[in-house]
């Protein structure tokens, strides 16, 4: 009898304890989480049927210290509109707002005249304080509705890294970029207002700890604003100096795959995308195309020859400037001959000949087989949408000259960030990593969920990694522009690539493609650097037009982060 007594206070104890954690927790949705959301709806005067208002978790950049900056977040306030039906004095009304916030008149009269229609909207994205001001005028026939928008603080900066916000069919959502990719996590649901908090609460946790719906949250990514400002500026420079068609750039942790800024030129600003006149604008090139990326894959090439033993930097072979195998022909840039020359000059002087006959002392499968290793020809898994495959089908040829071609570069199209993902394994020991610009996800249940590097297979031996940086450190300070843009105190592995674009038969003899690729410090490197630009103008080679921008952003980027010496 005594136990059923106990139990049933025990019972009727832990009832009251689960009523005061309900009524606590929804006093704290009502109040805080969801406060500004109510206090919203107290001061509305009036809601527009059909209203499209934004409710949408936040994006944040990361600067250097660790604080999250707003990216991409909303802005709230109102929408001006006229009731024609019952405005008294259209000229007095023209004349009082347009005061306060600047109008066309002969539109304004023009909407103003329309005696039938109860609801013209005049005004769009007015500011809270002209908002309040407009209302104060307490004009008869003049409305306001408060809405909210997606709002991008930094306008054009990260814009293809964040996407936009727009109309999918009859409703808005995530366009583009992590507005598109995280659209599940980013995206409110506005019925959840009236969520039980304690169910709320524990399905969240349930979500994000099983699977599951996607719980909503904010994200937060590893793009660095002061390092995303300085790619952008440098690749718009290299724009308009050269009259490229387009320059993208990409700097990323090569041991983590954390990138510190995206970027490509022309690009857009996500607050007016509706101005921009082509759509291809808001694809992200370094992650949605392909392109055929040329000697820079030359390094991919001698880091096999090295991890194989087919070759050694000292190995010398016979350099006629050009090759034949299969009735077809390939050439040296220059299309001369060296005579005997070692395998670090194939990089010095970035020889077609020397890649081919690397590619050869490999064998064709077994080179084949380096370069899927690498991840070519398969998406890297970055966390942005419609990553393109590369195109690779010349490795499964049966023919000599594809891989031939394929160790100098040509015949072999990838996208951007799968090429730095490649030239990444160099950089690292060896390690097949994945990119990511998301380094943390915050749910609104209160839950944080941390991106872990993931790492994925050995690709090269750490040994083969060491002599292949050491053979690019040999570019930079002897080779690169006459040895002229060597860091005396900073060791630095580096390497252009020159490719001519194809035109579907065959390739146009007057337009190329530029890339460049670093990394520094070199034997423990923080940041690879990735460049290209496409049909420059007035410059043949990519050590013309890309050697200074990818030597200015390495000082900047070792003053910035206040990286020691290594040499």
């Amino acid at each position: 009898m005594k136990n059923n007594y106990i139990l049933k206070i025990r019972l009727l104890g832990t009832a009251i304890i689960l009523f005061a954690f309900v009524l606590v927790g929804r006093l704290y949705v009502v109040q805080i989480v969801r406060g500004e959301m109510y206090s919203e709806r107290e001061e509305h005067q009036y809601y527009k049927p059909n209203q499209s208002d934004i409710d949408r978790g936040v994006i944040y950049f990361s600067d250097k210290d660790g604080s999250s900056i707003s990216a991409a977040t909303q802005r709230s306030g109102f929408i001006v509109a006229l009731n024609p039906k019952i405005l008294v004095d259209m000229e007095e009304a023209y004349k009082k707002i347009n005061a306060i916030v600047l109008l066309d008149h002969d539109t304004f009269i023009a909407k103003a005249s329309k005696s039938d229609d109860p609801y013209e909207e005049i005004l769009k994205r007015v500011d809270e304080e002209k908002g309040r001001q407009i209302d104060d005028l307490k004009l008869k026939g003049v409305q306001l509705y408060r809405e909210k928008w997606r709002f991008y603080p930094g306008e054009e900066l990260g814009a293809h890294v964040l996407g936009l916000v727009g109309y999918k069919g009859d409703s808005l959502g995530g366009r583009y970029g992590l507005e598109s990719f995280f659209e599940d996590t980013l995206r409110r649901n506005s019925d959840s207002l009236y969520t039980n908090f304690f169910t709320e609460i524990f399905s969240n946790v349930n979500h994000a700890l099983l699977g599951g719906e996607v719980p909503e949250g904010d994200i937060v990514t590893s793009i660095e604003p002061n390092v995303e400002i300085t790619l952008e500026r440098e690749i718009k420079k290299i724009t308009d100096d050269w009259h490229s068609e387009m320059t993208g750039g990409v700097i990323i942790d090569p041991a983590t795959g954390e990138i510190y800024a995206m970027g490509a030129y022309p690009s857009f600003n996500p607050n007016s995308f509706q101005t921009e006149k082509n759509a291809n604008v808001f694809t992200n090139p370094l992650v949605e195309n392909v392109y055929e990326m040329g000697s820079i894959i030359k390094t991919l090439t001698m880091s096999a020859g090295l991890d194989s033993g087919a070759v050694n930097a000292d190995t010398m072979y016979d350099d006629k400037g050009f090759g034949i195998l299969n009735n077809k022909k390939f050439s040296n840039y220059d299309g001369k001959a060296r005579g005997w020359v070692s395998m670090q000059e194939v990089l010095n002087q970035s020889l077609n000949t020397g890649a081919a006959f690397v590619a050869s002392k490999i064998g064709k499968q077994k080179f084949a087989d380096y370069m899927f290793n690498f991840g070519l020809g398969e998406k890297t898994g970055i966390d942005l949408p419609n990553e393109a495959t590369g195109l690779v089908s010349n490795l499964k040829s049966p023919r000599d000259i594809e891989y031939a071609n394929a160790s100098f570069g040509q015949g072999l199209a990838m996208s951007p960030i799968a090429t730095v993902r490649a030239l990444s394994v160099l950089a690292n020991g060896g390690l097949l990593t994945r990119p990511h610009v998301v380094k943390e996800i915050k749910y609104i249940s209160g839950l944080t969920k941390d991106i872990p590097t993931e790492t994925g297979k050995q690709v090269i031996k750490k040994e083969s990694a060491e002599e292949i940086t050491r053979m690019l450190v040999e570019v930079v300070d002897k080779a690169l522009l006459g040895g002229k843009v060597k860091l005396p105190n900073y060791s630095v592995a580096a390497k252009t690539g020159t490719a001519q674009i194809a035109n579907g038969s065959g390739y146009y003899e007057d337009r190329y493609l530029h890339s460049f690729f670093g990394y520094f410090p070199a034997y423990k490197p923080r940041f690879l650097i990735f460049l290209f630009t496409v049909n420059p103008k007035g410059a043949k080679y990519a050590s013309e037009t890309l050697t200074h921008p990818f030597i200015d952003m390495t000082n900047f980027l070792i003053n910035y982060y206040e990286i020691p010496p290594d040499r």
